[in-house]
Formats: C-alpha cells, structure tokens, sequence
C-alpha cells in the first residue's frame, strides 16, 4: 500500500520547511518519493530536499493545474511502479488548486494506493491579504482541506490569529487547524493532525465513553430514588416519544435499563489558540461544581497554551481539579462532559464566547 500525502499551500506559506520537518521526525523508516510541482522554469527546492535521501520528479513545465490531466497522473504512475515507495509526498505548486491535485490523485489507475491526507499550510500573517487578493486559489486550497497548519504564528497578536482562524473556518468548519509553533510540536502530532488522529470529536468520544461506562457500572450499584441526578428519571430528554404502561423501551425497568450515551451526556467543546493563565483555568474547574449554572459537570479534560509561553493541561472530576504543565498541543482543546449542561454558560466560563 502507497499512501499520497499532498501538501497544499499558497506561495512562500512554508510547505517545503513542514516537509522537510516530517521526514525528518514524522516519516522515520519510511521509503519516501516527493513529487514537486514548481510554478516556472527551475525548481529551486529539488536538490536541497534531495540531500535528504529523497527521489523527487520536478516538472517545471507549468504551473501544477496546466500539467495536472496529463502528465501528473502518468509521473505518479510511473514513481509507484519504479519505487514502489511507502508513501509519495506532493508538493504542487503554491498557486495550484488543491481541489484539482485531490481529483488527478483519486483517477489514477495504479492499485493499493491510498490518499492519506491532504493538508494546506496558510501564512498566519498573510491569510486575509491572499484571501483578499486570490481568493478564488487561496479558498479552493482552505475548502478542500483536510487538515490546516498555520505558519509563521510566532509573535503574531492573539487578535491576529483569532481573526485568521475564524477566516479559515468560514470555508472549512471541519478540518483540524494546527495553531501551535511548529518548533513546539513534535512531527508525530503534526501527522496525527493531519491523518485526523486525536481531534477533538476523537476527545469528546472517548471522554463519553469513559461516563457512559462509569454510568453503566454506577447503575448496577446503587438505588434509584426520586433525587436520584444520574438522569434516569429524566425520560424528556432520554427519549423523544411518550411512555405509557406499555412502553418497550426499558424506561420502566432499571435493574435492567441501558442508556445509550448519547441519551444521558451531552458534550461541549472547543479549539482555541487563546492562551490561558492557571488562575484562570483554576477558577473555571472550580466553578464546574455549581450545578445550578453549568449543569451537572461529570468530567472537563483540556490542553491550551499558557500566557508563559508553556503549556497547561488539565483535568477534571467533581470536586477534584488537576492542573499541570505539559508538552505543546496542536491546538488549545477544551472538553466538558455532563448531564443538562449549560453549554452557553460554560463557553462563557472559558472565555470561548
């Protein structure tokens, strides 16, 4: 099997030092083929990453979206046949439209290959001038994205990168944005992010796993009375139809009953890059307790950056907050777990309004 990363990005955004970066820490061990696509006559990058040990096509013919139906297909064909390669990296021309790169990939014929990735690195001090300016190229490599890295974040104001965040979100709400200084971050996280591996919809789903256990096992040893706040008594919100005497689904039947996680939790969470100090994030874990504000708070787990330049991590049961320093994230990631949360009131809690 040949996995295809492509590496998208507009001009001078940093594709060429991400990769150079990821062979180094994050493709150890693995047999590696890059494909560069300059816009132009040379191609100023090939023998630089070639010291490497990586054997590199350059097609200086045109830019990338002019050689994409011919060319391109036949040269990636012919690098799988020849090297038999764990993985090809492409790297397209930075005014090439991702969305054309993605569809050249997918119409190849050559057998066990698969498209790993595809990941746009935007220039954080540049994204609303290009946006501006090329916004046809420019958004067609953020829509068709399936992982964001941000460069050249370091010294930019926190108003800055909120701003070139929520851009970047206006054409792609889904894809993972990795906000964090490349120099903090391992080549390890940057695949995982890139792969979509240990997102934050990965965090809500392992921490509603985590209660919907405890929930199970906290069924089987106690008593249901009338004050009983687990939510089984809570049918509304369990369930969408009446229960009458007749009813089958279990509601009536607690040594027994079952609910599904979806029906007792409810999940908040975000991405942020706001750095956070610890007095804050201690006075909002210990404001999880109030019930009647937030609602009933069963875990809070995050990673968010410090005002220090560090890294703070945390988690949460009742009563019992732990806060500690830690590696960097890609991304600030704030999760809460619990019963009839006050979704609202908690982003307001985390100054994530």
């Amino acid at each position: 099997m040949t996995k295809i990363t492509i590496f998208s990005g507009f001009l001078g955004a940093g594709k060429t030092t991400l990769i150079k970066k990821l062979i180094s820490e994050g493709y150890k061990g693995e047999k590696l083929v890059l494909i560069e696509n300059e816009f132009g006559q040379i191609g100023i990058d090939g023998g630089f990453l070639q010291d490497a040990g990586i054997e590199i096509t350059e097609m200086n013919s045109g830019c990338i979206c002019c050689s994409l139906v011919g060319d391109f297909g036949k040269a990636l064909e012919q690098v799988i046949e020849q090297y038999h390669p764990d993985r090809i990296l492409i790297e397209p021309s930075g005014v090439g439209k991702l969305s054309d790169v993605i569809k050249a990939v997918q119409n190849i014929n050559a057998h066990d290959v698969e498209l790993d990735s595809f990941t746009t690195v935007v220039d954080a001090k540049k994204c609303k001038m290009y946006q501006k300016n090329f916004g046809e190229f420019f958004n067609n490599q953020i829509t068709y994205a399936s992982c964001i890295i941000l460069s050249h974040t370091a010294g930019l104001s926190q108003d800055k990168l909120d701003d070139c965040v929520k851009r970047l979100r206006e054409s792609n709400p889904s894809a993972p944005v990795v906000t964090t200084e490349w120099e903090k971050l391992t080549g390890h996280q940057l695949v995982e992010a890139m792969t979509q591996k240990n997102t934050l919809d990965d965090e809500l789903k392992h921490l509603l796993h985590e209660e919907h256990e405890h929930h199970h096992h906290h069924h089987d040893e106690h008593e249901h009375d009338e004050n009983c706040t687990c939510g089984c008594h809570d049918h509304e919100h369990h369930h969408s139809h009446e229960h009458g005497e007749e009813c089958t689904c279990g509601c009536h039947d607690h040594e027994h009953h079952h609910h599904h996680a979806d029906d007792v939790f409810t999940s908040w969470g975000i991405e942020t890059a706001r750095p956070y100090t610890e007095e804050e994030i201690s006075n909002a874990l210990n404001a999880l307790s109030d019930e009647e504000n937030y609602g009933i708070i069963l875990r809070a787990k995050g990673i968010v950056p410090s005002n220090d330049g560090e890294w703070i991590h945390f988690d949460y049961v009742p009563g019992v907050p732990d806060i500690r320093r830690g590696i960097a994230g890609t991304t600030g990631r704030l999760c809460v777990i619990g019963s009839k949360i006050d979704e609202k009131a908690i982003a307001k809690l985390f100054f994530a309004e």
